[in-house]
């Protein structure tokens, strides 16, 4: 009998280490389980809409399902329908690769008021996740706030600024399509705590930005003078100097006026979010960088301060990840806590058998293709400890008769595929990818035809 690993989450970390151990010599079998009845986790549901070459990976992992020994078991929530523990007795080895979709808070005045919204919940929400369709994000009013200087923002300040033909042909939900077109949104503000040379945006993502059909890009001159220190890190970053030769394009050419901004503002931080029952305006604070004796800048708020009228604010300061019962857990850090994918227990040990991959494993850092190489990693120790007989040894029973115990409705590949099927046969007559299934009714009803 092989070995048998469970992969749980069926994202891009979790797609390339299943496709690791089945390519292995010997191959090992996968059971790959997801909360949601869809796989590919952010690559469905965080992408732009907008960027479908990106989707493309999941082509890959279509082939690492088809292969021998690999299983789906979509609509299956661990920590619900089978908790850690039991996982650990009917596999070999597990692998957590569930990533880190919750939003770091900004810890400031007014947070929760309402038209305040994480980003994440936002991307979710024009990306069709089931979760997230009955939100309703109020966008009549002339000034969006964006907090946030990664590639998450400029994806969410891009997105409100999309026309309707830039639209059409994405798989971006109908609702969401609509209620961005027909925003009554004119400047989307973007502001970073830090300078444009610390950004964390790609050079990529910032040139989309210029071309816009019904948004203009500005960038204030005074934004873009650097202090001595930001001079010297940019020197060599061939990142933050394409990103510091297109701002100051940007921000030396009249642009043509057109519906919609994009204002991008560099050392500004909200330090409170303003409005009686919802978001009237940002207070923000201005920063200055201070260089750390380990040589780090720091942005440090000054007693300057100004008040920016506004209707939403959409907070991007980052991910984190969340507990798993049964699961050690770094707080400080949202990861689970482990040394290269093996997770650690409270004794600082190896925990037998378990291990991460991905962001869970390391936080919110890296593209797609990050994964594979830390997916990698965690494989390798896996097969190390295979090899090295510590691996099981583990129950006979097949988790299918467990989760038959429980009730879990499990969507396996082939529900998958009904999924797919329909969806591309929605887009097909509006040459659009797909025109995606996005409650949790349709989903099933549709994976069990």
């Amino acid at each position: 009998m092989g070995l048998r690993v469970a992969v749980v989450g069926s994202g891009p970390a979790g797609f390339y280490a299943a496709g690791q151990l089945l390519s292995a010599d010997p191959p090992f079998e996968v059971d790959l389980f997801e909360r949601l009845p869809t796989p590919w986790g952010l690559v469905r549901l965080g992408v732009a809409p907008d960027h479908p070459n990106i989707k493309v990976v999941s082509r890959v992992f279509e082939k690492i399902a088809a292969r021998p020994g690999f299983r789906f078991f979509g609509n299956v929530e661990v920590g619900r329908h089978v908790a850690h523990d039991e996982l650990a007795a009917l596999y070999d080895a597990v692998i957590y690769a569930f990533g880190a979709e919750a939003d770091r808070r900004m810890g400031i005045p007014g947070e929760d008021l309402p038209g305040s919204w994480p980003a994440t919940a936002f991307v979710a929400w024009y990306n069709g996740h089931p979760d997230y369709q009955a939100l309703d994000f109020d966008l009549s009013c002339e000034r969006a706030v964006v907090v946030g200087n990664g590639n998450v923002a400029i994806d969410v300040a891009r997105m409100l600024a999309l026309t309707e033909p830039e639209l059409a042909t994405t798989d971006a939900t109908d609702r969401a399509i609509e209620a961005i077109v027909g925003s009554g949104i004119r400047e989307i503000l973007v502001l970073g705590r830090r300078g444009p040379v610390q950004a964390a945006f790609t050079n990529p993502e910032l040139v989309e930005l210029t071309e816009l059909a019904g948004a203009d890009l500005l960038v204030d001159p005074a934004d873009l003078e650097l202090d001595p220190a930001s001079e010297r890190a940019c020197e060599g970053d061939a990142m933050a100097e394409r990103n510091l030769a297109v701002l100051r394009d940007v921000a030396a050419e009249a642009r043509t006026r057109k519906r919609r901004s994009i204002r991008l503002r560099f050392l500004t931080s909200p330090v409170a979010i303003l409005g009686h029952d919802r978001v009237e305006a940002v207070e923000v604070a201005r920063n200055r960088l201070e260089e750390t004796p380990e040589g780090r800048l720091v942005a440090v708020s000054s007693a300057e301060r100004e008040t920016i009228p506004c209707g939403i604010v959409l907070r991007s300061v980052g991910y984190t990840g969340t507990p798993l019962p049964g699961l050690p857990f770094d707080e400080a850090r949202g990861v689970i806590p482990n040394a290269g994918g093996r997770v650690l227990g409270t004794d600082g040990r190896p925990l037998p058998g378990v291990y991460c991959a991905g962001w869970i494993k390391r936080g919110p850092t890296g593209v797609i293709g990050t994964n594979k190489k830390d997916a990698a990693e965690t494989t390798g120790l896996v097969l190390a400890d295979a090899a090295a007989g510590t691996l099981g040894p583990r129950s006979q029973r097949d988790v299918t008769e467990l989760l038959a115990s429980r009730g879990a409705r499990i969507v396996d590949y082939r529900g998958w595929e009904a999924i797919d099927e329909a969806e591309r046969a929605r887009g097909e007559p509006q040459s659009r990818p797909r025109v995606k299934l996005c409650s949790w009714d349709e989903l099933l009803e549709t994976a069990s035809t």
